[in-house]
């Protein structure tokens, strides 16, 4: 079933599909120039055309202001382009002079003293500026209305408990949609607001963890493994994935830091990395096999006793350029105490672009990278447009822009052959 914008008769598009905005900090920039570009080349009363939106960290920050404005696409993209454009640091974590020394010397006396009891600091840095942004410009009601008008099925948060050891969606979607259990991830239904967003984002050691219900959470993209299920799991039968991260193959460190022994900082941003984009990459070899097993069957699809396996095709749009040298050309604009802290982690270098590359939210760098998010959404229009209106992708993989891992697979890796039940 196709749903078509009431401004336009010429444009339809498929009724089945999910948009997967997975964490990245500031990098998730780049995220709103696709969806600018995304919007431009739909009808210009369009409304929403994602049955589900799933977010993670700073993705599900895109995701809840999306679904918020999912009557008209381009206000909320637009009220994306305005936030994300005009960011400044002070205005995710406090950084003035005294909050950062204030902050090192409580962190010191805790180490030194061999903790300080119930006044042990609760973490590296004070997102609450972060936390009166949010509340300020989101509606948390509004996607309920959305929900409610038939502008959405379900929105998705994502994020990890403390004390079960668990990733956990949060949901809020229309009647029909059941949690789900499995190994260390779970999904429930629930009224969104700002403390499911805060915890999301709570990147470890960095933000505070936040209590919701009787459990702390913290980030998101902490054991999250398959990013992609909520969406799937939610009812979206094809995704598209906005991520943060070139993924060409081969990109090694081609510079001076070469087997120089790796500052605080540069382990600090590879860890970041790995927490934050190793699931995703995960998720979609999981998906290549997958679809590559389900194109042997009749209607490629099976069931079984977790739920049925459907076909998946998914479209994956990714910077087309590396946004750590985006970063390098930005970092200046960092607050003079974040850049003393940096320099004091080994971070203003060739080799800690990796760690200034999450946290530059600063205006300069997160405008360039929407503007290369707009480039490569422009770049792909056809494909992009020829997905959203429902044409099944030709690959076998079932999957669009994730060459490296497609072409492996389709070539290298045989088919898996399931016997005919004739």
């Amino acid at each position: 079933m196709a749903r078509t914008d009431s401004s336009s008769k010429s444009r339809t598009w498929a009724q089945n599909i999910g948009l997967v905005l997975p964490g990245g900090g500031a990098r998730c920039a780049y995220q709103v120039g696709v969806l600018k570009g995304l919007a431009e080349l739909m009808p210009r009363r369009s409304p929403n055309p994602f049955r589900v939106i799933s977010g993670t960290s700073a993705g599900a920050i895109n995701a809840v202001v999306l679904a918020t404005r999912a009557r008209l696409l381009r206000h909320g993209v637009a009220d994306l382009e305005r936030v994300w454009g005009n960011f400044r640091t002070e205005q995710v974590f406090r950084c003035d002079a005294g909050t950062m020394v204030k902050s090192s010397l409580h962190w010191l006396a805790a180490l030194v003293l061999g903790g300080l009891g119930v006044g042990n600091p609760r973490s590296l840095l004070d997102n609450e500026p972060l936390e009166q942004l949010l509340s300020r410009n989101i509606r948390f009601d509004a996607v309920g209305h959305a929900i409610d008008k038939g502008y959405l099925d379900a929105l998705a948060v994502t994020a990890a408990s403390y004390d079960s050891a668990r990733s956990m969606t949060f949901f809020e979607g229309c009647e029909g949609l059941e949690s789900w259990a499995r190994v260390r991830r779970r999904g429930k239904p629930a009224e969104l607001g700002l403390p499911h967003l805060m915890a999301s984002v709570a990147a470890p050691l960095v933000f505070p963890p936040v209590l919701i219900g009787q459990e702390y959470f913290g980030d998101g993209a902490m054991r999250q493994a398959t990013p992609l299920s909520p969406a799937v799991r939610l009812g979206a039968e094809r995704l598209l994935i906005i991520g943060c991260r070139d993924e060409e193959p081969g990109t090694g460190e081609q510079s001076g830091d070469a087997g120089v022994f790796p500052s605080f900082g540069r382990i600090a941003g590879y860890m970041l990395d790995t927490l934050i984009t190793d699931g995703l990459a995960s998720d979609l070899e999981r998906l290549t096999r997958i679809n590559l097993m389900l194109n042997q069957m009749p209607d490629r699809r099976m069931d079984g006793e977790g739920g049925p396996l459907r076909f998946i095709d998914a479209l994956i749009i990714l910077p087309s350029r590396d946004v750590r040298d985006v970063a390098l050309r930005y970092m200046h604009e960092l607050p003079r105490p974040v850049r003393l802290l940096m320099r004091g982690l080994g971070a203003l270098n060739y080799g800690g672009r990796q760690l200034i590359s999450y946290l530059l939210f600063e205006a300069g760098y997160t405008r360039a990278l929407i503007e290369l998010g707009y480039e490569d959404a422009m770049a792909r229009r056809e494909e992009l447009t020829t997905f959203m209106d429902g044409v099944p992708l030709e690959a076998s993989t079932g999957i669009s822009g994730w060459e490296d891992l497609s072409d492996e697979y389709s070539q290298r890796l045989p088919a898996l052959k399931v016997p005919s039940t004739g």
